[in-house]
């Protein structure tokens, strides 16, 4: 059996969790409140300057060219099309450059880019493909998922959302990281494979984590 695919059978319990989540199922009805997906961008656009950093890392970490300059699309990819999609969506929720700029962190913002950054810093190739993989992998399925819902994709605030990650070209990224994590862990002993397996499932946490902070709009609670 292929790794992912031991993983998606896993860890699938996990996974419907994040599809069920409030703040999913309210992008696929168009019931979720605006201000809640303002939020959201602003939080997610902070998280994509630290995701991009995974694949600058990734193509230091790789041992060929093929791979290094895949991670360097996927790097360039992330910077402009999907930041691109955030700043488009910045102007539809009146967030001003400014505001982006200077926003913060929310603590499971924080913890999360931190986790997936020392993964990356600290272990292998295979292990920093696990800890960026349930993001790519989680918003290419949920995307597909939403799409399949009548009037989604034409919705005002968040077709746009739902289009790119359900794309065709989303999922080419997707499914080579995928394809790469197997290749990775070919052969592999049992005991690498579980430590893997428990990266996958600590950011696969940290996304259902992440869809909760930002229907809650958590910021530090000594904040508040």
């Amino acid at each position: 059996m292929k790794f992912s695919s031991r993983l998606y059978e896993k860890l699938e319990p996990i996974w419907r969790k994040n599809h069920a989540h409030p703040f999913v199922k309210g992008m696929g009805d168009g019931t979720l409140e605006p201000k809640k997906f303002r939020f959201y961008m602003i939080q997610d656009y902070l998280y994509l300057i630290d995701y991009a950093k995974l694949f600058a890392l990734g193509a230091v970490k790789a041992t060929d060219v093929r791979a290094m300059g895949k991670f360097a699309r996927l790097l360039e990819s992330t910077l402009n099309e999907e930041m691109s999609l955030h700043r488009q969506y910045a102007e539809k929720f009146e967030i001003s450059e400014d505001e982006l700029e200077h926003a913060k962190p929310s603590p499971i913002t924080l913890a999360y880019t931190h986790y997936m950054l020392h993964i990356a810093n600290n272990g292998t190739l295979a292990e920093l493909v696990s800890a960026l993989l349930p993001c790519m992998w989680s918003y290419w399925e949920i995307g597909k998922e939403l799409s399949e819902i009548p009037g989604a994709l034409e919705h005002d605030l968040y077709g746009e959302w739902i289009a790119m990650y359900s794309s065709e070209e989303f999922g080419t990224l997707a499914t080579w990281c995928i394809e790469l994590m197997d290749e990775l862990t070919l052969g592999k002993p049992e005991a690498e494979l579980a430590k893997l397996e428990e990266v996958f499932l600590n950011t696969t946490r940290f996304e259902y984590m992440f869809w909760d902070m930002a229907l809650n709009e958590e910021m530090w609670p000594t904040d508040e």
